[in-house]
C-alpha cells in the first residue's frame, strides 16, 4: 500500500469584497431627508459614506449632497432661531421702556404702537 503524496493548496490571497451592484439606500434617504429633517440627512449621510467605503456601492455624491444640505439646513435654523431670539428681547425692551418712565413723563407718542 502506496502512502498520498502530500498535496497542499496554495493559500488563497485575502480580497477584498465584490462590490455591490446599485446605489446605496441611505444616501437616498440622506438627500432626501436633508430637506425636511436636517439632522436626519447627515446622519444617514455620514453612515451611507461608510458603508459605500466598505461596499463599493455608488452614491457618494448623493450620500455628500445630503450632507451639505443637511448641514445648511441646520445651520438655517440656528440662524432663524437667534434672529427670532433678538427680535423678542428687543420688543421685550421696548414694552418695559414704554411701560417705565415714559408714560409717566408724558411721552406717550414714543410709544404707539
Amino acid at each position: 500500500m502506496s502512502a498520498a503524496p502530500d498535496t497542499q493548496l496554495p493559500p488563497h490571497p485575502a480580497s477584498a469584497p465584490a462590490p455591490q451592484q446599485g446605489t446605496n439606500t441611505l444616501s437616498i434617504i440622506s438627500l432626501i431627508s436633508s430637506f425636511f429633517i436636517g439632522l436626519a440627512g447627515v446622519i444617514t449621510g455620514h453612515i451611507a459614506l461608510v458603508q459605500i467605503r466598505r461596499s463599493g456601492q455608488s452614491g457618494r455624491g448623493m450620500a455628500i449632497a445630503g450632507l451639505v444640505i443637511g448641514y445648511a439646513n441646520i445651520l438655517a435654523g440656528f440662524i432663524s432661531i437667534t434672529v427670532f431670539v433678538v427680535l423678542a428681547v428687543t420688543q421685550v425692551n421696548e414694552l418695559a421702556a414704554c411701560a417705565g418712565d415714559g408714560v409717566a413723563a408724558g411721552m406717550v407718542d414714543a410709544c404707539t404702537y
